[in-house]
Order: structure tokens, then sequence, then C-alpha cells
């Protein structure tokens, strides 16, 4: 238990970043219509399952259309 607590400091903003980067990419999968690639379900399945960060982040670099 000890060792967990150590590492709490730097695991819990990692999560906050986490959460709220995932939060923010379904809202803009669910508010707009046009995409890069693929499709708002794609988008969808690939920003909640895929590997935690990754999903968002892929979905910002090569889903998301410029406005």
């Amino acid at each position: 238990m000890k060792d967990i607590n150590e590492f709490l400091p730097f695991i819990i903003p990692l999560v906050v970043v986490q959460f709220v980067l995932l939060a923010i990419a379904i809202r803009h999968i669910l508010t707009h219509d046009t995409y890069k690639r693929g499709n708002r379900t794609i988008w969808l399945i690939i920003s909640i399952v895929g590997m935690q960060f990754i999903g968002p982040i892929l979905y910002f670099i090569l889903g998301k259309e410029d406005e």
C-alpha cells in the first residue's frame, strides 16, 4: 500500500486529464456530423475503448474535421 501512495500525486492528474480529454472528444463527436475519416460510430468506439489517452488523441489528429 505504501508504494501506491508514493505514486498517487502523479497518477491522479493523469487520470483527470484522461477523463477531461475523453469528455471533450465525445462531446465533439456527438455535436459534429463531418469527419476527415470514418463516421460517428467508429470514432465513438475508438475514443471510448481506445487505449485511454490514445483514442481521444487519435480522434483529434485523424478524425476531427477542421472548421
